[in-house]
């Protein structure tokens, strides 16, 4: 079958139709049912069910009038939220008699979904839901209910954003003309339409049958709809535990339809995505894994719900790498990230500190938690690594490229080899992360995020600080080069640049031109210096995970590097006058 390796195929009789039905993985396993939107097939699911396979019994099928099912006659009144579940009631019998079924729902598979979730005949025969980029009818219809009985500025802006982003619902009520149109030209650009416009990877999908599979589905808005909206349902409470995944670059969905979503599914787990709306294509790894998980928490009689740490929703269950995790800022990122349900690699040159960190990121809510040993400045070393995460834990969602060592002292003191040294930890150990394992996130085209730990030495020059503010503001610029290339592929770039921060970088610290003794008085002087500024490395961590979140191109974090950022800007001059102030240390 078209998109679906290995599947069984088997034909159900509903309502008149008859629907095709494919099945992968052991049927002795929980089944997940998976339901296609618009204006797609069960083909939209070909790169997740594969991977569920591994755990679950997997069965997806084309809705009525869809792929390789018949189409109702007459179309009109044929596409029914009634008529549809009869049609998954259908097919739930057919794969599973004997146990509830997990239901995953995109798109249209996403609002009939909510219907099947909410109606009382179909209570003990669904185990969970996972929705994706499809509101219930009768939700939108209080929400929209709501909002014009008070109608406030806030309000009514919300209720414009969604009718602009609307706009095709308005279209597909039109008689004939979406028929002529998918089976005109839109059905022959589509594809070109979801690679350019929402980054889906070409291949088998969509399917040869998209231009009837999208006029027949035009019936689904027609039929319901209006009918809904005008008159929404009030005793529409989902019976089982929902997963929402919001696309937070969904162009047809506004978040903000979600927001009194508890109202009507008390045991909710959100979760968010920084991709457009077919996430079955741009992001099946992860889909797979919070439908892995939540599905397994539901069979293990847990409730279900995202980690308890703030961001949970938006990193719960995706790989982050951070290299230096064994102290420090690393550390402190590596167990926020943990905090927030993510799956951490702590990869440090120090084995005993990078297994701390990994032990400590389980225990923080890690879901699973390694540690690497790594040299970031060696280039042969940095490649057989990249080589070993790729295939042992996937590829990553989130770099953190924060392994750096101090180096003072005044230019004419610093030697060649202080210079390498420093250039090849704070500046190549950079380079090499990006260009290993950032390469890895750009080819598998599926987004993700690299932040890049400068420094405000980056942009406040200093006489005791050549090499390293040298090495850091090359980060700064690196960071925001990359940043202009991978924006076409869905990669952030963040350069975060604390300023005085307490770490253990100061205790490491060489000075240029001391001997041992007085580099050990300036490493004492220093480390007292960043104790009474008492600035923990939990706070830039917590800065780090608000910058990924928000796409942020450059974070000046601590209040000494906001001020110098601001003055690098406005007054330059005052920021050199400054640099010529020998420092304390």
């Amino acid at each position: 079958m078209t998109g679906m390796r290995g599947a069984r195929e088997r034909r159900v009789r509903t309502g008149g139709v008859e629907l095709c039905v494919a099945e992968l993985g052991d049927r002795g396993r929980p089944t997940v049912v998976l339901v296609h939107g618009y204006p797609d097939s069960k083909e939209v699911w070909s790169e997740v069910a594969p991977r569920l396979a591994e755990h679950f019994h997997v069965v997806a099928y084309d809705v009525r009038g869809h792929g390789r099912s018949t189409a109702p006659r007459p179309l009109r009144g044929g596409f029914t939220l009634e008529k549809l579940t009869d049609d998954f009631l259908a097919v739930a019998d057919a794969v599973s008699p004997d146990r509830p079924v997990h239901l995953v729902g995109h798109d249209w598979g996403s609002v009939q979904s909510w219907e099947f979730v909410t109606v009382a005949r179909t209570e003990g025969r669904i185990a969970s839901f996972t929705s994706m980029s499809g509101p219930s009818l009768d939700h939108l219809g209080h929400w929209i209910g709501r909002r014009l009985e008070r109608p406030t500025p806030r309000r009514i802006g919300q209720l414009l954003g969604q009718g602009a982003r609307s706009w095709y619902v308005y279209l597909l009520h039109a008689p004939a003309l979406p028929e002529a149109a998918w089976r005109g030209p839109l059905g022959r650009l589509w594809p070109r339409v979801l690679e350019r416009v929402e980054k889906v990877p070409g291949g088998d999908y969509p399917t040869p049958s998209l231009p009837s599979d999208a006029a027949h589905g035009a019936w689904l808005y027609r039929d319901n709809v209006r009918p809904r909206l005008r008159d929404p349902r009030a005793d529409a409470y989902a019976h089982v535990p929902v997963q929402l995944v919001t696309p937070l670059g969904d162009v047809f969905l506004s978040e903000r339809l979600h927001d009194e979503l508890e109202l009507w599914a008390p045991r909710l787990t959100r979760r968010t995505l920084p991709t457009g709306h077919w996430a079955p294509r741009t992001r099946p790894d992860l889909l797979t894994t919070w439908i892995t998980d939540f599905v397994t928490s539901v069979e293990d009689g847990r409730t279900p719900a995202a980690a308890p740490g703030r961001y949970a929703d938006r990193f719960g269950g995706q790989l982050v790498l951070v290299t230096g995790a064994g102290s420090g800022i690393g550390r402190a990122t590596a167990l926020a990230f943990a905090g927030a349900g993510a799956r951490v690699v702590a990869a440090d040159r120090d084995t005993g500190a990078a297994l701390r960190t990994a032990d400590e990121a389980r225990r923080a809510g890690a879901p699973a938690a390694w540690a690497e040993t790594v040299d970031v400045s060696d280039e042969r070393a940095m490649e057989k690594f990249a080589e070993r995460v790729a295939t042992e834990y996937g590829v990553v969602d989130v770099l953190v490229n924060n392994a750096g060592v101090g180096l003072g002292g005044s230019f004419f003191d610093t030697t060649p080899e202080d210079w390498r040294e420093v250039l090849d930890v704070n500046l190549w150990g950079v380079i090499h992360g990006c260009r290993l394992l950032g390469r890895r996130m750009a080819e598998r085209g599926q987004g993700g995020h690299i932040v890049n730990v400068a420094s405000a030495a980056a942009f406040q020059p200093s006489r005791a600080l050549p090499a390293y503010s040298t090495s850091k503001a090359a980060v700064l610029m690196l960071s925001e080069c990359l940043r202009a290339e991978l924006a076409g592929r869905g990669i952030g770039v963040t350069a975060v640049c604390p300023g005085f921060v307490t770490t253990g970088i100061t205790s490491t610290a060489r000075f240029a031109g001391a001997d041992a003794a007085a580099e050990r008085r300036l490493r004492q002087r220093a480390t007292r210096l960043y104790g009474l500024r008492n600035y923990p490395p939990e706070k830039v961590a917590a800065a780090i995970l608000r910058a990924v979140a928000r796409d942020e191109a450059m974070v000046p974090v601590t209040p000494e590097a906001r001020t110098a950022y601001a003055l690098s800007r406005w007054m330059p001059g005052a920021l050199r006058r400054i640099a010529r102030v020998k420092p304390p240390v």
